[in-house]
């Protein structure tokens, strides 16, 4: 019997992870970054230019949404610690997307590395 660590240490042997010294470079070639984490999540801070699709909801999105369709996009993908996007990335190589990667350590390293994030800001209630 598989638990969750094992199913991402599993798609991790089929998938691309670009490190985080690889990270904007990737990103920058992308046609589109999608975070898989959940709303409430993203909304606390992102990547700039990261469409938010939880993972819950990836594969659904993906063959529902007409641009997302091309299968040759150039996709980036990443989560809090990158077990989410692992997961995510060997769903859409499975669904016959061809170039699909995943941001090793995810959110969690970006941060730790300094790199620009998105907040957000609430609107005043005043």
């Amino acid at each position: 019997m598989k638990n969750a660590h094992d199913l991402v240490e599993q798609a991790r042997t089929r998938i691309q992870e670009v490190s985080i010294a690889d990270a904007d470079a990737a990103i920058q070639a992308a046609d589109v970054l999608i975070d898989v984490r959940e709303a409430d999540e993203f909304h606390e801070g992102h990547i700039n230019g990261a469409l938010n699709i939880p993972r819950g909801l990836l594969e659904f999105k993906l063959s529902g949404t007409p641009e997302l369709g091309p299968r040759d996009l150039n996709l980036v993908l990443y989560c809090k610690t990158s077990g989410r996007a692992a997961l995510a990335a060997a769903s859409l190589q499975d669904m016959g997307y061809l170039n699909v990667r995943s941001i090793a350590g995810g959110f969690d390293a970006w941060t730790a590395a300094n790199k620009p994030v998105v907040k957000p800001s609430l609107p005043s209630f005043e």
